[in-house]
Parts: structure tokens; C-alpha cells; sequence
């Protein structure tokens, strides 16, 4: 079993084989593209529930959104994690995540309970299934996560079963705590994760 000292050179390694990578040709030269008008919105989906609404009468009882009024607050869906993650920038190509079908919203799993126990799961798809960028991706997803929602969502950032060669590994890179936080000591890999999450509103 390694000592803390031999784990901390495996995690320093891991980083730095990480960023390297970056600068290597690419791995995916045709990956498939979704257009910006496909990817799905916010007022899309709001679109669509006026419309429910609209034909099934609007149902709620005024006063018992008076009598609820102090249990009222922010709740988070898959629509705003989706919206949180689209626009990060893929580390190969000049496009998003969303738009390479990386993160899609039918992936997203909330569950966002009164008693505070609260968590998001994201499960990414890679364009190809030996993509040594997963890792890098999943952390860049992990870290705009823990800095965007409230304290208490559990972020749990796995691959989509099938998807990847390394499926098990890299699902146990992006929850090990003590490996995500050294990456995030990292100047180097923190500024590579930054420059991903530029266009991030």
C-alpha cells in the first residue's frame, strides 16, 4: 500500500501527464457537432410547461402559496446544471461541451431536498472511448460545480456506462477528494481549468 508521500508524487505525476496531454495532435478529428439552436434552454422548457399549463388550467391555490411562502426557495433542476456546464470549452477542440454532446441534459441527476441532503450527478460521454481528456473534463465539470452551487449539493462526477475504456478508473479519478483537491493546488492545471470555464457566464 503507498505511503502518503508515494500518493502525493502518483497525484503530481497524474496532473502533469494530464496538462502534457493537451499539447498532443488530436484524438478526435471529425467529433459530431450540435448546433447552437439545438441544445436545449431555459426558456424552452418554459415554453413547453406554458403550454401544459395553458391546456390543463392553472391548478394551484393562492393561498396555499401563502401558507408555504417560508419553505420557498431556490431550487436547482437538470436545466440550470446543464446551463452551468454547456459553455465550457472542450480542451481539444474550439467548441463547447454541450455542443459535443459531452454533457446533455438527459444526463443530469438533481436531487434537491428540504432537509439539505442534496446532490447533483452528471454523467459525461466522451466523443471517443479512449480519450485521454476524460479526467480533465470530468474535474473542469467537478470544480465549476463545487464553485457555483450551494454548499449543501454532493457533486458526483461519473462516465456514462459504455462510453469510456477506462470507465472504472476514471470514475474513481473524479471522486477521490484528496486527488481532485491536489489538482486544484496545481497552478498549472488550475489555469488550464480556468481558460476551459472562460465563456462560462
Amino acid at each position: 500500500m503507498a505511503n502518503s508521500g508515494e500518493r502525493r508524487l502518483y497525484i503530481y505525476i497524474y496532473i502533469h501527464v494530464q496538462v502534457f496531454s493537451m499539447s498532443a495532435t488530436l484524438q478526435n478529428e471529425n467529433p459530431e457537432v450540435k448546433a447552437l439552436s439545438q441544445l436545449p434552454t431555459r426558456a424552452q422548457e418554459e415554453e413547453e410547461n406554458l403550454f401544459l399549463k395553458g391546456n390543463e388550467g392553472w391548478l394551484w391555490d393562492i393561498s396555499d402559496e401563502l401558507e408555504n411562502v417560508e419553505k420557498i426557495r431556490d431550487a436547482v433542476d437538470a436545466q440550470e446544471i446543464f446551463d452551468l456546464l454547456a459553455k465550457i470549452n472542450d480542451p481539444e477542440h474550439p467548441l463547447t461541451l454541450a455542443q459535443l454532446s459531452v454533457v446533455k441534459l438527459e444526463d443530469i441527476e438533481v436531487y434537491d431536498n428540504v432537509d439539505g441532503n442534496s446532490a447533483v450527478i452528471v454523467h459525461i460521454t466522451p466523443t471517443i472511448p479512449h480519450c485521454s481528456m476524460c479526467t480533465l473534463i470530468g474535474l473542469c465539470i467537478r470544480v465549476r460545480l463545487e464553485r457555483c452551487l450551494p454548499p449543501r449539493f454532493h457533486v458526483d462526477v461519473k462516465v456514462k456506462k459504455g462510453t469510456h475504456a477506462s470507465e472504472l478508473q476514471v470514475n474513481k479519478q473524479l471522486n477521490d477528494k484528496e486527488r481532485v483537491a491536489a489538482a486544484c493546488e496545481n497552478e498549472q492545471l488550475l489555469n488550464v481549468l480556468n481558460s476551459m470555464m472562460s465563456t462560462c457566464i
